[in-house]
């Protein structure tokens, strides 16, 4: 039982009404609960330093008033059935300070704070019945069970040397795990990798270094809001990239380019996020060869790469990357949960002592021991495995997503227009004007989804005619319900 800390008045006499009334006033603040238990009549007398019948008098007498109750060979407990929410609320709103202090927020923060107030009162995507949250895993695949054998041989067999400070970029076997799967899977070479929490981070971290405030960023022009705050955090000024079917359109960003001095481009090539939009070999190369000319670094997000269904997925831009102007990002949170905080970054090598120096002044590295553990599992060959058996089953909720929606299509004079992505976990489906109305409908009534104008870099001067439906946290059979509960949705709202 952990000591109680009690606010005693000396004024008061005798001494167990002293007791008695700071023990009354913890119960009135809520800082003793109805149906806890008080300390032991031994241990409290010890911590007030009188004699242990003194806090039996004490607890008597609350007995006797009806705060505290007991019953023969169990502790004291505050009584359960106490009318006292009343009399907490009274105790908090007049005798309970209010803070005065001022916080003084830089204004860049203070408009940040106010633009996401929102965002604190939604409830977490996860919590509502239909979660079509774009890239959001199935948890309920992940092999706990067996990776529990992972983390277990981590803690029975540590490797003491990682669980010091040093090893800023990551502990070894970590590091020679991810270097090889790079070089395999997606034939990134020379490059150094750093481990990071999560690709936020990531982000963060190369804002702070590379960017200084007034820089300029091009950003697609429908794309990820939190790596655009992490620009802004640093100062940037944030320049769209007008998209079309294809992906960006690169007469666009040459324009950009050639009028303004570009310090970065943030880029999702693979999966667009969000329209999933995988950009074709030709503009890649154009998109380097503009970057190279004008000096200007990429940071390529392949956010999901490992899900890609129809074809071999192309090469990450880092793959080619003779000039070293190609900083590439990943995370464990799609393969594993994102409750891992575990992503990396490779990058040129001239890049890496600074970041690691501007790391070291946050928080050194991620934890040691989840990436012992994923370092292991990788090394067995169980994390591919994983993969494999992954990518099938989300290529069969994605071909039954769509199934859904070009059935409800062919009864319809107002069908939906998509265009079937050829990996990620999202479809970005047009559905016209109703868009934010059918976001707010579906908020209502427990189906978490969001429509084109949280991923739109202005949105006061762009349409909102699109949403996007994640398909691979959901079972079929519920992803099926989830949809045709979205459908019935949109039929009413077409409804004159």
């Amino acid at each position: 039982m952990p000591l109680l800390a009690l606010a005693l008045d000396n004024t008061i006499r005798p001494r167990f009404l002293q007791i008695a009334m700071g023990i009354k006033k913890s119960i009135q603040f809520g800082q003793l609960q109805p149906g806890e238990p008080l300390p032991s009549t031994r241990t409290l007398a010890k911590q007030v330093d009188c004699h242990r019948h003194t806090v039996m008098s004490a607890y008597q007498e609350l007995i006797a008033q009806g705060w505290l109750c007991a019953t023969q060979r169990q502790a004291y407990t505050v009584n359960q059935h106490l009318p006292i929410d009343t009399s907490q609320h009274l105790v908090r709103t007049e005798e309970k300070p209010t803070s005065t202090f001022q916080w003084s927020l830089k204004p860049d923060q203070l408009a940040n704070a106010n633009s996401n107030s929102n965002s604190h009162t939604q409830p977490p995507a996860h919590t509502f019945e239909f979660n079509f949250a774009g890239g959001q895993a199935d948890l309920s695949l992940f092999p706990f069970q067996h990776f529990k054998a992972y983390l277990n041989h981590t803690l029975v067999r540590p490797d003491l040397s990682e669980l010091h400070y040093g090893n800023l970029a990551g502990t070894a076997l970590f590091i020679e795990q991810v270097s090889t799967y790079l070089r395999k899977t997606r034939n990134i070479q020379h490059k150094d990798i750093i481990a990071v929490n999560g690709s936020q981070e990531a982000l963060y971290l190369l804002s702070q270094v590379l960017l200084s405030p007034g820089d300029h960023v091009a950003v697609e022009s429908l794309g990820y809001q939190p790596a655009w705050q992490a620009f802004r955090a640093a100062g940037a000024r944030l320049l769209p990239i007008k998209q079309h079917k294809q992906g960006i359109d690169i007469e666009a960003l040459t324009a950009l380019a050639e009028h303004q001095k570009l310090k970065l481009i943030y880029l999702t090539p693979l999966h667009q996020y969000p329209t999933t939009v995988t950009l074709p070999i030709a503009e890649r190369m154009a998109i380097y060869q503009l970057a190279a000319q004008h000096n200007i670094a990429i940071i390529e997000d392949d956010y999901d790469h490992e899900f890609h269904y129809d074809s071999q997925p192309l090469s990450p831009m880092a793959s080619d990357d003779p000039q070293g102007l190609v900083i590439y990002l990943a995370t464990f949170s799609k393969i594993m949960f994102p409750g891992n905080r575990l992503g990396i970054m490779a990058i040129d090598k001239a890049l890496t002592p600074a970041l690691l120096h501007y790391r070291q002044l946050m928080n050194h590295k991620p934890n040691a021991l989840m990436q012992q553990a994923v370092a292991n599992w990788m090394q067995t060959g169980d994390f591919e495995r994983h993969l494999r058996k992954m990518t099938k089953i989300y290529h069969q909720r994605r071909d039954h997503a769509v199934k859904i929606i070009n059935t409800y299509n062919e009864h319809r004079l107002k069908p939906l227009t998509l265009t079937i992505p050829a990996g990620g976990m999202a479809l970005w489906v047009e559905v016209g004007n109703m868009a934010a109305t059918l976001e707010t409908l579906c908020h209502q009534n427990g189906i978490y989804l969001l429509s084109e104008k949280h991923f739109q870099l202005t949105p006061d001067t762009s349409p909102n005619s699109h949403i996007r439906i994640g398909f691979a946290g959901m079972s079929e059979e519920k992803l099926q319900q989830g949809i045709d509960k979205l459908l019935h949705f949109i039929d009413s709202l077409n409804t004159p």
